[in-house]
């Protein structure tokens, strides 16, 4: 039974589910899946190296789906950062109506995504970030729990907790990311207040993702303890597959009397973590997973993942609500 929460109706789609934007997962294959499958498909504007190759990939996702489907833009602190306002007038040009932002000041690229009347999701780790992005006039918030994969920020706060504080505090609808894979999880955010969840590990280990299917067998195997945060001295956290390569870079980070992040500049490159999912070799670079690998014990399409969450979260708020008896008949 389709859903019906702010979420859906909002982005005309069928269950509040979001694929988180993921770095050289992102691609047509992907999203389109999972649009066809009712929930809502990002390609990561980052993965294409030129807005013009961005604007091909929309293109292509068009041809794979006539659902609807958005475009994630994570804005990261970097030396040589991309022109990101070049990749959010793509996005405008081609005509996306929603668009995922992330990261460090996104008040630009938001301002011009909303001055053509495209939704804006925006993902945050705290409670003070959300209010500022309220105040930039997103639309919806993705609220990113510390079990999340990638950057957790610097709280160490969960889900439940955070979650809860947002339902308190926010007067903008939020979706739920970090932790969620599958419909208990679901039926649990709704309860929390949100409006909906955002899923990215869960969907690297589906048919469709683009990825080398033994990184999608070891995520089977891994169980929760199988992360590690990296980067905490720079104030860079971020949640990645506990390897031989974060091994290394924990170690620096213990142990280094000059703390200069070149120490660890080579372990943590992207260029290396895009080989780990084309090659199929977990060991050769750092990628991004989060807890929520110890609730994945397999590998279904997109369709079906989706249809069994859809599925889970009606019995379970089923079997909630029949918990309630009346007053009268005790």
């Amino acid at each position: 039974m389709p859903f019906n929460t702010k979420l859906t109706r909002a982005l005309g789609i069928q269950i509040p589910i979001v694929q988180g934007g993921m770095q050289w997962v992102g691609y047509a294959e992907l999203a389109a899946a999972v649009s066809n499958a009712g929930g809502l498909g990002l390609l990561t504007a980052l993965t294409q190296p030129t807005p013009e190759d961005l604007r091909k990939e929309i293109q292509k996702c068009r041809t794979m789906t006539s659902k609807p489907f958005g475009v994630n833009i994570t804005l990261l602190p970097t030396l040589n950062a991309p022109d990101y306002g070049a990749y959010a007038q793509v996005a405008i040009d081609e005509g996306i109506k929603v668009v995922e932002t992330a990261g460090n000041s996104p008040g630009p690229v938001i301002k011009m995504l909303k001055a053509k009347n495209v939704i804006i999701l925006h993902k945050c780790t705290t409670i003070r970030h959300a209010q500022s992005a309220i105040n930039l006039g997103v639309d919806f918030l993705s609220i990113d729990g510390f079990e999340c994969a990638g950057h957790v920020g610097e709280t160490d706060i969960t889900n439940f907790i955070l979650l809860s504080r947002a339902r308190q505090s926010l007067k903008v609808p939020f979706i739920a990311s970090g932790g969620f894979a599958d419909g208990q999880g679901l039926a649990a955010a709704l309860s929390l207040g949100a409006e909906g969840i955002n899923m990215g590990t869960r969907f690297m280990c589906t048919i469709e993702a683009p990825i080398h299917i033994k990184i999608k067998e070891e995520i089977v195997k891994a169980s929760e303890n199988d992360t590690e945060l990296v980067l905490r001295r720079w104030k860079n956290t971020s949640r990645l597959y506990k390897n031989k390569v974060t091994a290394a870079v924990v170690k620096i980070e213990k142990e280094s009397t000059t703390g200069n992040f070149e120490e660890v500049a080579s372990h943590v490159s992207g260029k290396r973590g895009r080989e780990v999912f084309i090659s199929g070799d977990p060991d050769f670079g750092v990628w991004t997973a989060g807890q929520v690998i110890g609730l994945i014990h397999d590998i279904p399409s997109c369709d079906e993942l989706c249809r069994r969450i859809e599925r889970e979260a009606e019995e379970t708020l089923n079997a909630a609500s029949a918990l309630i008896i009346p007053a009268s008949k005790l």
